[in-house]
């Protein structure tokens, strides 16, 4: 039973486990499970629930290893009861393997054509030790083959050795050296120094394996793939040794040196290299869960970032020599206008584009101006705030990150198909001011600017994780249906790309759904895709104001019950507070809903339809412009633009961002980053180094 399996590794209990095991194989999401099925889990929040699911796949793909294990050595005739009990009773697919080693298919090795040569039972006798002359022995086993005692001991030493590197226990005390005092090390391939130059503080590297945070490996291992470093990791070899000698040695005749050799031949040649790829891997992926787990977090504070909402927006690319490609967009995001102009260098034309961008805000009562952080970003800022507009219009600077990306993409050639690259980016800009969520998950996550190394680690765990961070934003968010893109309703519980094109197409017929059973007529929708998108769609001014809450459906009869209790109407509940004062939840706990679900649906009722990301702030950056603009001591405002485990990145207005090292980030012991800082928040720096050569400035937020 897998619940009973999991439930020691997580520390949750197995009950609750097997619920969310059963409602995952019955079709359930985890954001559906997270947010509607708190009874059955024991309210098991997002995070718990996606582990009991990683925790599956993994054991279902350790048994299926298992049955074929358990087959291959049952075909060779092998497989003896200790054997069989043995394998089924191992936990890990470390385990499996090491038992399955002697068995496996090998390719040709020194061993096996030691004993191609018939030397395998003079291997079996010198193993035993109980032999002083071992090569009088030897020579009864010369032939055309083995020519010489030499070779004939060569030969039995090379049988020897794979037995040793076979051994369960010789392997699992070369992993305890491993895991206790492996060194990683690194040394500079000879003449590579100028190539390698951003790596230098690696040229001779070396420190405990287990110390070495994730992004000092995952860069190490880019500059060996890269061709400019050796990598090694190792425990101390002498004790490794001597420790295996403690388990083959049992004599101190002339056989037990040829098994001694042995011994040593094994670790250097076979249980040092094998180990240490197993570590190597060990590491690769320990590295890459924190940097995912970096890049999975920068991204939901990204998709998660505060919208301006339905405003009407200018959306400017900035440039120099080909101009700003200027979009306006109403207050859902659609295009109404596309145009240039050419305020900088090398046209100068700075009298004839503010005319057009105050005409722009006159002609369509513009309330916000989103301006890309690019080439020209600064610049254009400040041609904007020297404009006259004789209205509030709000200011603001986005990431462009991705933008081209998106606007070379499918979903951008689908939605502008009559556009050129140029306009469909300015759209991104402006989008992303309005609703960042709804316009970054149209490009591929690692395109976004956010993370550390991204492109070193597992790509299959990377795209899954991302994959389920934006699901998990969108769901937690929830999206009105008569508005969200095909690609946003992609990501919604119980959907995917087929079911969203389909809900588009019954919108672009029908006209916007009025209530949310509407989407029972969407083809191929049917009750277990309702169940499970239904909560995370809204829909506003329905005829039904729940329809425009995160209760589900499912729950309509019991809020109605609310109100008919109390002798008022949904609407009023929703309305007055001293109504819902009046409700007593215990009245209304079922088998199938208890206190989590009902105050769930309390507080949606106090606030239906609210947006959890709050709202968009302008910013204004200092008077600098670039590192001659800096000097030592200097405070500056900055934006937070990327969160890495040793720090966090800061956009203080000028072309390269500066670092703030973990070290500089408070006067307190700072474990992680995200214990200060969150993505795009605004705080005050200190200049504390300027790099004129790497164009590195180093900040810190001490004492400010």
């Amino acid at each position: 039973m897998y619940a009973d399996r999991i439930a020691p590794l997580l520390n949750i209990s197995s009950k609750r486990i097997q619920s969310v095991i059963d409602l995952l194989e019955d079709g359930a999401t985890v954001p559906f499970i997270a947010r509607y099925r708190k009874e059955a889990t024991g309210s098991l929040d997002e995070v718990e629930i996606a582990d009991i699911q990683d925790w599956l796949k993994k054991l279902k793909e350790l048994d299926k290893r298992r049955e074929a294990i358990l087959s291959s050595i049952e075909e060779q005739g092998k497989l003896t009861p200790e054997l069989r009990k043995a394998i089924e009773n191992a936990s890990t697919m470390t385990e499996l393997e090491d038992l399955y080693l002697p068995y496996r298919q090998k390719r040709k090795t020194r061993a096996s054509v030691a004993i191609e040569k018939g030397l395998e039972p003079l291997a079996k006798r010198i193993f035993t030790q109980r032999d002083r002359e071992v090569e009088s022995i030897a020579t009864s086993y010369l032939t055309d083959q083995v020519t010489s005692v030499d070779d004939a001991l060569q030969g039995a030493r090379d049988i020897m050795a794979e037995w040793v590197s076979e051994d369960l226990k010789a392997r699992d005390k070369v992993r305890r050296h491993f895991t206790k005092g492996a060194v990683i090390s690194s040394k500079l391939v000879k003449g590579k120094e100028a190539e390698a130059a951003k790596y230098r503080d690696y040229f001779d590297w070396n420190e405990p394996l287990k110390n070495c945070p994730s992004h000092r490996l995952l860069a190490m291992r880019r500059a060996e793939e890269e061709g400019f470093l050796r990598v090694g990791i190792a425990p101390e070899e002498e004790q490794a040794i001597h420790d295996l000698e403690n388990i083959f040695l049992i004599g101190s005749g002339e056989s037990t040196q040829q098994v001694r050799m042995s011994v040593k031949d094994s670790y250097k040649r076979l249980l040092q290299p094998g180990i240490e790829t197993e570590f190597r891997n060990l590491s690769k992926e320990k590295a890459d869960l924190e940097a995912i787990l970096v890049f999975a977090d920068n991204l939901r504070q990204l998709l998660l970032s505060a919208p301006l909402g339905e405003k009407r927006v200018l959306g400017i690319d900035p440039g120099f020599r080909t101009g700003c490609k200027v979009v306006v967009l109403d207050a859902n995001g659609n295009l109404v206008k596309n145009t240039a102009i050419y305020p900088h260098e090398p046209q100068n034309k700075v009298f004839e584009a503010r005319a057009e961008i105050e005409s722009l805000v006159e002609r369509y009562q513009i309330d916000a101006i989103s301006v890309g952080n690019g080439t020209a970003g600064r610049e254009t800022m400040d041609f904007i705030q020297k404009s006259n507009f004789g209205r509030a219009v709000e200011l603001f600077q986005v990431s462009e990150a991705g933008a081209s990306i998106y606007s070379a993409s499918d979903v951008a050639r689908e939605e502008f198909p009559n556009e050129d690259i140029t306009v469909r980016g300015a759209v991104s800009i402006g989008r992303r001011l309005m609703d960042p969520l709804a316009e970054l998950v149209k490009i591929d996550p690692k395109s976004i600017g956010v993370g550390q190394y991204q492109h070193d680690v597992n790509q299959t765990q990377l795209k899954d994780s991302l994959d389920r961070t934006v699901q998990s934003c969108v769901n937690a968010v929830g999206i009105n249906i008569n508005t969200a893109s095909k690609h946003l309703l992609t990501y919604i519980s119980g959907l995917g790309p087929v079911l969203a094109q389909n809900i588009v197409n019954y919108r672009a017929e029908n006209g916007a759904f009025r209530r949310r059973s509407d989407l029972k007529k969407v083809a191929r929708l049917g009750d277990k895709a309702y169940e499970q998108c239904a909560g995370f769609l809204r829909i506003r001014e329905a005829e039904n104001p729940l329809d425009n809450t995160a209760v589900h459906p499912e729950r309509y009869d019991v809020v109605t019950q609310m109100a008919k209790d109390i002798q008022c109407t949904v609407p009023d509940l929703i309305a007055d507070r001293e109504l819902r004062q009046k409700i007593d939840l215990k009245k209304y706990v079922k088998a199938d809903i208890g206190l989590p679900t009902l105050q769930d649906i309390l507080k949606e009722l106090e606030k239906p339809g609210l947006d959890p990301r709050g709202s968009a702030k302008a910013f204004e950056f200092a008077n600098v412009r670039s590192l001659d603009d800096l000097s030592i001591g200097m405070i500056l405002p900055g934006i937070v633009t990327n969160i890495t485990a040793f720090g966090a990145f800061i956009d203080i207005g000028i072309k390269d961002s500066g670092l703030v090292h973990l070290s500089q980030m408070a006067d307190k012991f700072v474990r992680t980053p995200s214990e200060v800082v969150t993505l795009n928040q605004q705080v005050t720096v200190r200049v504390l180094e300027i790099d004129y050569q790497r164009k590195r400035v180093a900040l810190s937020m001490k004492g400010i």
